[in-house]
């Protein structure tokens, strides 16, 4: 593990940017980005046409390590290059910490969540992950319900795979996300977060993980979490909520940083000019950082 990249994402004053859309968000994010899917003709132009969006946003002068500390990447991302090198290493190099989301996508709906799919080749992805320079894993799970058995069950599997990931010498950010319009959010967040906790205190010393939960209802909910010893930071997810509310909440919550995605990248499209596009990305930077960094005293 690379011990000055542990001390940034640990203590660094920033937030942690999504890139990670994947194979079946990716018509999606390019389609907010202004091109639609009559513009490429299979899954390769597609890659390359968000791929070709990641180098902008990545590579334009707004996007430093000075705000952003760290960027999750989706696997057709980590495998090619800007600007001559790995993706991987480019962010590396800029002082930005790189993240690889390692899921499949989701299962079908079981006692109100949605587990992960299984990852076959987990073992392989982690050895090119350390190759191209990666210090950590992201992978997603969905709660849809209050229901307790779902929240187990996801929280097991998460942590099951996590242990996986340690012993590679990387450090899993743990996503179970939490919809936005979930009956009883608050509940679900509050039982969540208990049996977090209880599969945290398991760990042994030197096993750390990260967090990545959906804004909860109840501010300071994961203060439990944040202040564990084997949780190296937690993240929020802005969930579908809009940039202005995501923000708004986040700075009410101490300790918790953003870990955006379409809330970071919601106004930029391709048709705008270099300098329009810097401009955009740079106030949709400041906003989200003030909010991770400047918090709402009670």
């Amino acid at each position: 593990m690379n011990q000055e990249q542990f001390d940034k994402i640990k203590n660094g004053k920033g937030f942690i940017a999504a890139l990670d859309q994947s194979g079946g968000s990716t018509p999606k994010a390019l389609r907010g980005y202004g091109i639609e899917e009559d513009q490429y003709q299979n899954d390769d132009e597609m890659f390359q046409l968000v791929h070709d969006m990641r180098t902008r946003i990545v590579s334009s002068p707004a996007f430093t390590s000075d705000k952003v500390i760290g960027a999750i990447l989706f696997e057709q991302t980590m495998e090619r290059q800007v600007e001559g090198k790995n993706t991987g290493e480019y962010l590396a190099d800029k002082g930005i910490v790189p993240f690889l989301k390692i899921d499949k996508g989701l299962a079908e709906q079981q006692n109100g969540v949605q587990l992960m799919k299984p990852i076959p080749d987990l073992e392989e992805v982690l050895v090119r992950a350390h190759e191209h320079k990666i210090f950590g894993t992201k992978m997603r799970s969905f709660i849809l319900e209050n229901n307790k058995q779902g929240i187990d069950d996801i929280v097991e599997q998460q942590f099951d795979v996590a242990k996986q990931i340690v012993t590679r010498d990387l450090v899993p950010i743990i996503e179970p996300e939490v919809h936005i319009d979930a009956e009883n959010k608050a509940d679900i967040e509050a039982y969540l977060t208990d049996v977090i906790k209880s599969h945290l205190d398991t760990l042994k010393e030197d096993q750390y993980v990260m967090l990545k939960l959906t804004i909860p209802t109840n501010k300071n909910q994961f203060e439990p979490l944040i202040n564990h010893p084997n949780v190296v930071r937690v993240v929020a997810l802005s969930g579908g909520y809009s940039r202005e509310y995501a923000n708004e909440v986040l700075k009410t919550n101490s300790g918790l940083i953003a870990s955006f995605s379409r809330a970071l990248i919601n106004d930029l499209r391709v048709s705008q000019s270099d300098e329009e596009f810097d401009k955009i990305l740079a106030e949709s930077i400041d906003s989200i950082y003030d909010a991770s960094v400047n918090k709402v005293q009670d």
